[in-house]
């Protein structure tokens, strides 16, 4: 039988000619501006037609045919009690099929239900997203007081035990770009807001083998976090604990960062990735 050969003439599979043509030309202006409007309001919990309106600096009336299209998809859906819009049940569904395509949730949920077990803390999984942390599962502590980390969530890399860590393991280059697009904000006084001062703590948490988020998103809430690898010894992901600092203290820090360690590295050897 021949051997089938690539031809100008045959059908693209997956890609029309040109798919790698970004210009205008391939791009649907109105499904952009949805997207656009659909991404800002997954950020908030709830938002009125006038904020995302003001945040987009976008008419009223254009922001809301976005949302009543999206509605009818259950994309968002709308609150008339409080006036917000809100990201509907669909968008959840959707996001499930993305983390269906890779194993790293999969695998990481036993890991991660052990080791909330072992500390009595909430145990998150977290990867790197466009400069940001996207967290992507979480094993909640039964404890009353504890950190909520919902799947979907995201958060500044600098400010975050996950993504300190992650930063860690990035070559310079990437750690300018990363910075570059997502400005140090200060959330609490124990915020690393300077280059010079998170490059300090960066170089520490390679030495250490694992970062700590103290109080540097949430005032009250520490988190220790560590790398998972792959095959290539590439940073894919990180495994934190967090919880209030009347029980993530500094002199626990030993005891929890050895547990976390440990849970990174069975998740890392689970992917096929060396430490």
């Amino acid at each position: 039988m021949a051997q089938e050969t690539d031809s100008p003439n045959r059908r693209a599979r997956g890609r029309p000619r040109g798919w790698d043509d970004k210009t205008e030309q391939n791009t649907i202006k109105s499904l952009d501006r949805a997207m656009l409007v659909f991404e800002h309001l997954s950020r908030f919990k709830g938002r009125m037609l006038t904020e995302l309106a003001d945040d987009l600096t976008q008419s009223p009336a254009t922001v809301y045919r976005v949302l009543v299209t999206l509605e009818t998809r259950g994309l968002v859906e709308f609150d008339p009690a409080e006036q917000l819009w809100h990201i509907g049940p669909q968008a959840f569904v959707i996001g499930a099929g993305f983390l269906r395509r890779t194993s790293l949730v999969e695998r990481a949920r036993p890991i991660l239900r052990r080791l909330m077990e072992v500390t009595g803390e909430t145990a998150n999984l977290g990867r790197e997203q466009d400069g940001q942390v996207l967290f992507l599962s979480q094993v909640e502590t039964n404890a009353t007081i504890r950190a909520f980390f919902p799947p979907g969530t995201l958060a500044e890399m600098h400010s975050s035990g996950i993504g300190k860590v992650l930063l860690a393991q990035m070559p310079p280059e990437r750690v300018a770009q990363v910075l570059a697009s997502h400005p140090l904000q200060a959330f609490t006084a124990n915020t690393l807001t300077d280059p010079p001062s998170l490059a300090r703590d960066l170089a520490t948490i390679r030495e250490q083998g694992f970062a700590i988020d103290a109080e540097e998103r949430n005032e009250g809430m520490r988190c220790i976090a560590a790398p998972v690898f792959d095959h290539s010894r590439t940073a894919v992901a990180g495994l934190s604990v967090s919880g209030p600092t009347s029980r993530v203290s500094e002199d626990k820090t030993e005891e929890l960062s050895r547990a976390v360690l440990q849970a990174a590295q069975d998740l890392s050897s689970a992917l096929g990735g060396l430490p």
